[in-house]
């Protein structure tokens, strides 16, 4: 059962609420930090609905009143008690959390009882390392095409319904390729029109107004065009990234994914 002193009361605002529980948690020695990610983070993104999602990084595992709140989910706030050695490696590469990494992108430290190592912790989330950037774009970028190919294929072949499953999920791994091309992690979909108006990647074709209908025609329908036109602009960014040799080793079959 959960100790009454951590329990979250709640407040009149969600506001209210995430300043009555911070203010019981920071004053408990087991916790080192408090980090805020969701919506909250995001200029322009709360709405009515939007509760605080709040991180609890306790030093050990030794608290277990704390602990029980793990997964705590309200109205107005939405707890996730991690230990410290688990918030430094939750969302890297390799791990079955890495789908988390992008939680941390704009993450904000509330509290840390550690003199700036939670933040320190959080930059290393923040953005894909060179090595890393080059590994992920690579190997995103050989799913994307061997996607598209299946894709271009079945509608060469006259079986658009299964070329078009196939165009919908090239969609992910386009996105992956266009955000580690920039050591970025890549936004949930949510974010992703926030990401793109608010941090540009640089060039004009991956603009929010330009590339989101381009991805929405694709979902849609897989418009062989489409994919084709979109194909172009990533196979010119990966080759200028220095990614010649994934799109080399596809030979003649890259025939297939140019616009003719």
């Amino acid at each position: 059962m959960v100790r009454d002193s951590y329990a979250p009361v709640p407040g009149a605002t969600p506001e209210e609420t995430l300043r009555a529980f911070t203010s019981r948690a920071t004053a408990d020695p087991g916790v080192v930090g408090l980090v805020l990610s969701g919506s909250r983070v995001y200029a322009g993104m709360p709405t009515v609905h939007s509760d605080y999602d709040l991180h609890v990084v306790v030093r050990d595992e030794s608290v277990p009143a704390l602990a029980a709140l793990d997964r705590f989910r309200s109205a107005h706030l939405d707890l996730v008690v991690i230990t410290l050695a688990e918030f430094r490696t939750r969302g890297m590469p390799g791990r079955p959390d890495s789908f988390a990494r992008y939680s941390y992108v704009h993450a904000e430290v509330l509290f840390d009882r550690l003199d700036g190592a939670l933040a320190r912790i959080l930059d290393e989330k923040r953005a894909l390392g060179a090595d890393e950037a080059r590994d992920a774009a690579a190997g995103w970028l050989d799913a994307y095409v061997n996607q598209t190919y299946r894709s271009l294929k079945s509608y060469r072949d006259d079986r658009p319904d299964l070329g078009h499953l196939d165009a919908a999920e090239s969609v992910p791994y386009a996105l992956e390729v266009l955000f580690a091309l920039h050591r970025r992690v890549r936004p949930y979909n949510k974010y992703l029109r926030w990401e793109l108006e608010r941090q540009p990647l640089g060039d004009p074709r991956w603009d929010a107004h330009r590339l989101l209908p381009v991805l929405r025609r694709i979902l849609a329908d897989g418009d062989p065009p489409t994919q084709r036109a979109l194909f172009a602009g990533i196979e010119e960014a990966a080759r200028a990234a220095g990614h010649d040799e994934v799109l080399d080793s596809w030979g003649t079959d890259l025939d297939l994914l140019r616009p003719s």
